[in-house]
């Protein structure tokens, strides 16, 4: 279907001779023209940042928006802003099915499109604008279906995620059948899954779908502290996306997936949690697997990793389940109490001993390699070392009391 984008945005490039930009109704790229002519100024920074980064900025995005695209039923004429970004004028073309807006076709408003009329208030559009709109139109028709499919999928997929040990199967059998009715997929194509958190769902309980390669299905499921759906956390959800793979052991289009995902406005909690402070948004990426039933193993996993890597900064911020260590134990275990012994050192008064207790042991207890990360004398380490075992009652020459001491500290992170 990507291919079908394409043509039709060849046409309107040819139709209008200017190379011409589709990108969905949250400004991420689907298509673009290629530029043929020597004039270099047609890669404006916003046009090369759609095609680079697969989307437009928000400043861009809320100039764009100011002018009513999403309202507009003919082409609009917008002038440029040095301020968003915005330095050459642009013709949007709205792309609409249904009375719905599903994306944009955007062209530079160059020297040789500056006479050319967009039609409305009662002027009939240039023939070549009209065509470019009947083009415009049908790239509308394929949004929605598009659109409709992946709703349709992202309900199978929630369906599966969410469902008991005893529904399983069923839920499994729906999504295969629905994977091959949609998007003719083939038996047997690895899969995974990427969890982004948190996820913000305010106003909504579904999820755009990006135009992404080998990304199926999206849809936000609450959770707990623990990843626990039966025990969801106040107005907490996770993204899960279903991600075709090439091969099993070739994650690379789950990664673009959650890196794409991760750049989301909704991304990291909403608005709402923008200006507030705590761990930053991570995505987690579970184990492939060929069989649908074993996705909701995989979901776990990418959760999982998902709160590793907000909790441990050095593994994100996209972390594959299989890197993240003793966190694979740790993200599986209830919440509880931090351990009596070590509760006092978690106060944040002893912030300072207790990431020099956790670096201690990160470092399996290497003195000189700890003093030399935590960029402190070896004396001063011990210092901090000796304070630690009289807050906490743990003898750190003891293997038990050290695998006590660093579990508690990794599980305190989560």
């Amino acid at each position: 279907m990507r291919g079908d984008y394409q043509q039709l945005v060849d046409e309107i490039s040819a139709a209008l001779g200017a190379p011409a930009t589709l990108e969905d109704r949250d400004f991420g790229l689907i298509a673009f023209g290629a530029h043929e002519g020597e004039d270099d100024e047609v890669m404006d920074p916003v046009r090369t940042r759609s095609i680079l980064q697969r989307r437009s900025s928000a400043a861009v995005r809320a100039w764009f928006e100011a002018f009513g695209i999403a309202r507009a039923t003919a082409p609009l004429r917008i002038p440029p802003d040095p301020a968003a970004g915005v330095f050459r004028g642009r013709i949007c073309l709205p792309v609409r099915h249904g009375g719905v807006v599903h994306g944009y076709v955007w062209l530079l408003d160059d020297g040789h499109l500056t006479d050319l009329e967009l039609g409305g208030a009662g002027t009939p559009p240039d023939p070549r604008m009209a065509q470019a709109m009947e083009t415009a139109a049908r790239i509308g028709a394929l949004l929605a279906d598009e659109t409709r499919a992946g709703h349709e999928l992202a309900e199978v997929l929630r369906e599966l995620l969410t469902s008991p040990v005893s529904g399983r199967a069923a839920a499994a059998a729906a999504l295969r059948d629905a994977l091959r009715d949609t998007l003719r997929f083939t038996p047997g194509t690895p899969l995974t899954l990427v969890a982004v958190l948190p996820w913000d769902t305010a106003g909504t309980d579904t999820a755009p779908l990006p135009s992404l390669p080998g990304l199926l299905a999206a849809c936000p499921l609450p959770t707990g502290p623990a990843g626990d759906r039966d025990r969801p956390g106040p107005g907490t959800a996770a993204l899960a996306g279903l991600v075709r793979l090439r091969q099993t052991g070739s994650p690379a289009p789950a990664h673009a997936a959650a890196e794409h995902l991760l750049r989301s406005p909704r991304a990291g909690g909403g608005p709402a949690a923008a200006g507030a402070r705590g761990p930053r948004s991570a995505a987690g990426i579970g184990l492939a697997t060929r069989e649908p039933a074993e996705l909701p193993a995989s979901w776990r996993q990418a959760l999982a990793a998902a709160r590793a890597a907000r909790a441990e900064p050095p593994l994100g911020p996209v972390a594959e389940w299989d890197a993240i260590g003793a966190y694979r134990l740790l993200t599986g275990l209830p919440d509880a109490a931090p351990d009596p012994a070590v509760g006092p050192l978690l106060a944040p008064a002893h912030a300072e001993l207790a990431r020099t207790a956790e670096a201690f042991l990160d470092c399996a207890g290497q003195a000189g390699r700890t003093a030399q990360w935590l960029g402190i004398h070896r004396q001063t380490l011990y210092y901090r070392l000796g304070r630690v075992e009289k807050l906490t009652g743990l003898d750190l020459d003891e293997g038990a009391d050290r695998l006590l001491l660093h579990m508690a500290l990794k599980a305190a992170r989560l």
